[in-house]
């Protein structure tokens, strides 16, 4: 293989709404543990876990939808993906002090190194994107 090529493996998995959101932290958990991140990476890993909890949640509670969640991984970064049927973009705002929720994309903000959301002809898709533990190129 030469040096241009991306090499790169993923897991999908779809979560009916009613599949909670412990279903879909248990089952990425299962991946990240097989890649052994769970060992050398831990604080990284809860990142992702937290992250699938919150888009995962998004789509069941804002979108009213199912969801289907993609995690890849290519030399640089884990990418987490999380598709629903709502073609509202999210975008993060402040929810002040008092409102219980609203804090959603300000967390995967915070925990993932960048995130991006993708309208689609079916609703949308939401991409968190998390360096390799280790990996020291910021580009990726």
């Amino acid at each position: 293989m030469n040096e241009s090529s991306v090499r790169a493996v993923g897991w999908a998995r779809s979560l009916p709404m009613d599949h909670g959101v412990k279903a879909a932290r248990d089952w990425a958990r299962e991946h990240l543990d097989a890649l052994g991140w769970t060992a050398t990476a831990p604080e990284t890993v809860d990142a992702v876990l937290l992250t699938v909890s919150e888009l995962v949640t998004n789509a069941h509670l804002h979108a009213h939808s199912d969801a289907q969640l993609i995690m890849a991984l290519d030399q640089h970064c884990l990418h987490l993906a999380v598709h629903d049927a709502s073609a509202v973009l999210p975008t993060p705002r402040d929810p002040g002090t008092d409102a219980v929720g609203g804090r959603g994309m300000l967390l995967v903000d915070a925990l993932a190194d960048t995130w991006e959301a993708h309208p689609c002809p079916h609703g949308k898709t939401i991409v968190a994107c998390f360096r390799i533990p280790g990996d020291g190129d910021p580009e990726h």
